[in-house]
């Protein structure tokens, strides 16, 4: 066989994970090999025309604080920005943007060839290359062995992919694209626990066959918020999507197809995403609801075609255009791409280690969709810390790992290697406990030192966020002290409608009062941090303003965050046999035995292990440091 060594780290697959992790390997210094089925297709967005959304959008902001690319892409190729969850508190407010599919796949391309000590090449990986329970390598379809320190599987939806449509299916990675049918089946020769999980996709249609006027028009912000700290603004000619409904009529047309249904008659076996359910599984489901919105999504600039969001399906062809064809503006609409279904294989992720790094088989990485999450911000999350840990473990370095009250990332993690998966894993705000600390406008100020220590954050922004951080120190301490004429404190107040002080207070109290902002101080002196339309001030006031007027909430959680750091810090010893400590009732130990905790913390996060278990086992640990 040929060999092709030197090669630091290979990457297999391109999809949002692969791209992360490849791009930030090499700009660690390591000579990276990405590989993948078709280069043509280097992030794909196989199914949404779009970047972030609730909880989603956290995570964007987080990858580029470390600086991965998501954001950066998602600003150069957007066609509309919103902030979602506005008229709600800050910690659940998060950005999303309709993307230009084409455009988001050829810059990400761009991005990858220009790239030093990144390579790309064209192969389907049939194998990998193991000695001593380490890997070394893997091997092409045509038989060539390549020699490395790390391999990162990112496969994505493309392990034996099953494509369903009515009761007919074929192998497919994703539509028009071939499945990966050899490799799944060599890993599970590695004792790897390998399932079946399921996500669909709804048709494609022709804008120039839709009836705009009988829909409602849905605009993005005025003001865009860009993802990425790197731009301070972003300025674009928005493209507009729409809003329509389902009726009893679809569902009628829905209802007629079920018998040829691979989903409801037993032809498809992997688990779907409970959150986003297929339109035939939305009308049994909901039975009640007389209709469901739909939304219609440009897939880009230069294109006629259109996203049905809302109306994935893998319903047969004739239902599919009967059924679409009731909607109000779609009476006439034709179908350039039909919905399906795919089923594909994953890795049960309690087998990987926080770092994402295999416990069975030493410098082998496992991130995105194989993983058994969905969407392309988890996955892309997933690439980015793999590609850091891959390189810091060949350097013989710590592992980079971040926890729940650092990062949705954080979360992310640990739910994965910690809690059983039930279906396709979905990051939501109500999953991050800490969600208050953890806001998408503070993202930076989390999380970029970290990304300025790997080598993946430019000096000066790095700088930048330092200086404003600290800024935002001082400004906090001046309102504080600071305490006005109550006369001129009063005409402040009169005029932004809040009810008159009787004696001076500082500006932080007044602060706290939801009807007066930071804007309103500028009558009081020409102070920058009240007045200064520069992005840097900006910025500033929002990060005190939050601070201020949430300071009890977030003391709290910062308290919490203290009261739980002795059990994450408490390490659980390897290899441990908790079969050996009888006081842990049965299913504590089997499931203790199964995820095999690093620390106390994570132990108290796996269902079926007791309140009582974890006593136990911090008894036990005790005296263990003790002896």
């Amino acid at each position: 066989m040929v060999q092709h060594q030197n090669y630091d780290i290979i990457v297999i697959g391109a999809g949002h994970a692969g791209c992360e992790a490849a791009l930030a390997a090499a700009r660690m210094g390591a000579k990276t090999l990405l590989v993948t089925m078709n280069i043509y297709t280097i992030a794909q967005m196989s199914c949404n025309p779009a970047i972030g959304g609730l909880a989603k959008g956290h995570l964007v902001k987080e990858i580029d604080a470390l600086g991965g690319e998501m954001g950066v892409a998602a600003d150069q190729t957007a066609l509309q920005f919103k902030m979602l969850n506005t008229s709600k508190g800050p910690s659940v407010w998060s950005p999303r943007c309709q993307s230009d599919k084409l455009k988001y796949s050829e810059y990400m391309r761009e991005t990858i060839e220009k790239q030093a000590n990144l390579h790309l090449r064209q192969h389907d990986i049939q194998d990998v290359l193991i000695k001593d329970h380490k890997i070394i390598g893997a091997v092409t379809d045509i038989g060539t062995e390549i020699l490395a320190k790390a391999v990162i599987v990112c496969a994505g939806t493309f392990l034996n992919g099953l494509i369903h449509v009515g009761m007919r299916n074929y192998r497919g990675g994703r539509s028009g694209e071939l499945a990966s049918v050899s490799l799944s089946g060599k890993l599970a020769g590695y004792q790897f626990e390998v399932g079946r999980l399921k996500t669909g996709t709804p048709p494609r249609i022709d804008g120039r066959t839709i009836d705009y006027d009988k829909t409602e028009i849905q605009k993005g912000d005025e003001i865009p918020t860009p993802f990425s700290h790197r731009h301070e603004s972003v300025a674009i000619d928005p493209l507009p999507c729409y809003l329509t409904k389902t009726n009893e009529k679809t569902h009628d047309v829905l209802r007629s197809g079920i018998d040829r249904s691979p989903l409801y008659q037993g032809v498809i076996k992997g688990i779907g995403p409970r959150y986003c359910p297929s339109i035939e599984d939305k009308i049994r489901r909901f039975a009640d609801k007389k209709s469901h919105q739909i939304f219609i999504e440009p897939e880009g600039r230069h294109t006629t075609e259109y996203y049905v969001n809302g109306f994935s399906t893998s319903l047969p062809e004739d239902v599919q255009h009967q059924a679409i064809r009731t909607i109000p503006g779609l009476e006439h609409v034709e179908i350039t791409r039909l919905g399906y279904a795919i089923e594909y294989d994953y890795f049960s992720p309690h087998q990987l280690k926080k770092s994402l790094e295999s416990k069975l088989i030493e410098n082998l990485f496992l991130a995105g969709q194989i993983n058994g999450t969905s969407g392309y911000e988890e996955a892309a999350a997933q690439g980015l810390m793999a590609g850091i840990n891959a390189v810091k473990k060949i350097r013989g370095e710590e592992p980079f790992i971040l926890d729940r009250s650092e990062a949705y990332i954080g979360v992310l993690i640990d739910d994965l290697v910690t809690k059983p998966l039930e279906e396709p894993y979905r990051m939501f705000t109500s999953l991050a406990e800490y969600r208050l600390l953890l806001r998408q406008d503070n993202a930076d100020l989390r999380l970029m030192e970290y990304g300025y220590n790997f080598g993946l954050i430019p000096r000066q922004l790095y700088e930048d966020v330092s200086k404003r951080k600290e800024q935002i120190e001082k400004s906090i301490q001046f309102l504080t002290s600071y305490r006005p004429s109550l006369e001129d404190m009063n005409k402040i107040l009169g005029k932004a409608g809040s009810s008159l002080l009787k004696e001076a207070e500082p500006l932080a109290k007044i602060l706290k009062r939801p009807e007066v902002s930071i804007e309103d101080f500028a009558a009081l002196n020409g102070n920058e941090l009240f007045s200064s339309k520069e992005a840097f001030w900006r910025k500033v006031r929002n990060q005190v303003e939050i601070e201020i007027k949430y300071e009890g909430f977030l003391k709290r959680q910062r308290d919490q965050v203290e009261k739980t750091k002795e059990l994450e810090e408490l390490n659980i010893p390897e290899p441990m046999d908790y079969s050996t400590i009888h006081s842990l009732s049965t299913e504590g130990r089997e499931k203790l035995s199964r995820i095999k905790p690093k620390t106390l913390g994570q132990a108290t996060r796996i269902l079926g292990v007791s309140a009582s278990d974890i006593t136990m086992l911090m008894i036990y640990l005790h005296r263990l440091n003790k002896s």
